[in-house]
């Protein structure tokens, strides 16, 4: 018997941002691996085995999903928006690659979920309008030297910047440091937009100058956004929250 494995995101936390193509892999899944809270959010039915674990052992998580693959199941691994940004795509095929030649020979497919940056950006406007990037501020699978030299290159090459995993109560000193960075590369007062709970009931969007920040502004459910240099606020009246957008265009 022929099994199969699902990479999938089920998107930043709203039921209708589920994709149909990820609805569809979990309505023929026989098993669902994932962190905790990620596989609390698939309905149990029968014919469906839960497989929750822990952070930090997506190693052991795909190795897992990988067996029971080969053993014929129809397997489903969970990641919260989209299994290939910092998510569990990257870990599945980091296994397979290391793993019996067997691995090889399954089917596996990544199924695209939307992301926290995408539903943050589009929560406030296109703040991700020009060109951008993504750094995953953990120091957990790389020193913080590196995290260091690419915020810096980031902001000398005028790129907004979208910000995983900012701040957990393990390490609550690296966005400390993170806003340090930034406060000497950029030198201005461009916006940072602190969205938590992105389109959960109680999300929040907070915009604030660069300079105005502070390291208690984010936490692990917060995705940060900071704005290039020619980001641009447009005002709004009665008190409304003002759009933000990044131009499309960069002057000569």
């Amino acid at each position: 018997m022929t099994g199969s494995l699902s990479i999938i995101g089920i998107g930043p936390g709203r039921e209708d941002l589920v994709t149909p193509q990820v609805r569809a892999a979990i309505d023929r899944a026989t098993d669902v691996v994932g962190y905790i809270p990620y596989v609390e959010r698939i309905a149990a039915r029968p014919g469906l085995t839960l497989h929750p674990s822990d952070n930090r052992v997506e190693l052991d998580r795909s190795r897992h999903a990988l067996d029971m693959a080969m053993q014929g199941r129809h397997v489903v691994v969970v990641s919260s928006g989209d299994p290939g940004v910092f998510a569990m795509a990257a870990a599945v095929f980091e296994a397979v690659e290391a793993g019996p030649a067997d691995w090889r020979r399954l089917p596996i497919e990544v199924l695209p979920g939307i992301t926290a940056m995408l539903a943050a950006s589009a929560a406030c406007g296109a703040p991700l309008g020009h060109d951008f990037c993504a750094i995953n501020l953990s120091d957990n699978l790389k020193p913080w030297a590196i995290i260091e030299k690419r915020l810096r290159l980031a902001a000398e090459a005028d790129f907004a910047m979208a910000f995983y995993n900012p701040r957990s109560k393990s390490r609550p000193e690296g966005f400390a440091r993170a806003l340090d960075v930034l406060k000497d590369a950029c030198g201005d007062a461009r916006p940072m937009i602190f969205a938590r709970n992105v389109t959960r009931p109680d999300q929040t969007i907070r915009v604030v100058p660069l300079p105005d920040t502070t390291p208690d502004m984010a936490d692990m459910r917060t995705l940060v956004i900071l704005g290039s240099s020619t980001t641009r606020l447009i005002t709004r009246p009665d008190g409304a929250a003002p759009w933000i957008y990044t131009p499309r265009s960069v002057p000569a």
